[in-house]
């Protein structure tokens, strides 16, 4: 028996100031939905730790399956991000 199989959440990812759109997967890192629409995002390890990837989130939620992104409490506190560890949980806007 085949499974129904739903399509994962598919959310909006806008970046700001260029305008640049692309969809972001609940189930793929920003940083991965971003790579994939042709959107070379500063990156290196992709796992959180470099901090390459480092940017402003402007509206939106994202959840980390890691316990620690990376983050300085007050980079978190002050909205910051690291798209290769973030998942969306709703439509965001990102600095670029």
């Amino acid at each position: 028996m085949a499974g129904t199989g739903a399509a994962p959440l598919t959310y909006q990812a806008l970046l700001q100031p260029s305008g640049r759109r692309f969809a972001a997967r609940a189930d793929r890192t920003l940083l991965a939905s971003a790579l994939e629409a042709g959107f070379a995002l500063a990156n290196s390890c992709r796992n959180g730790t470099c901090r390459a990837c480092l940017r402003p989130l402007h509206a939106g939620r994202v959840a980390y399956r890691i316990e620690w992104p990376g983050l300085l409490p007050e980079e978190k506190a002050g909205g910051w991000v690291l798209p290769c560890v973030a998942y969306p949980q709703s439509d965001v806007v990102l600095g670029d």
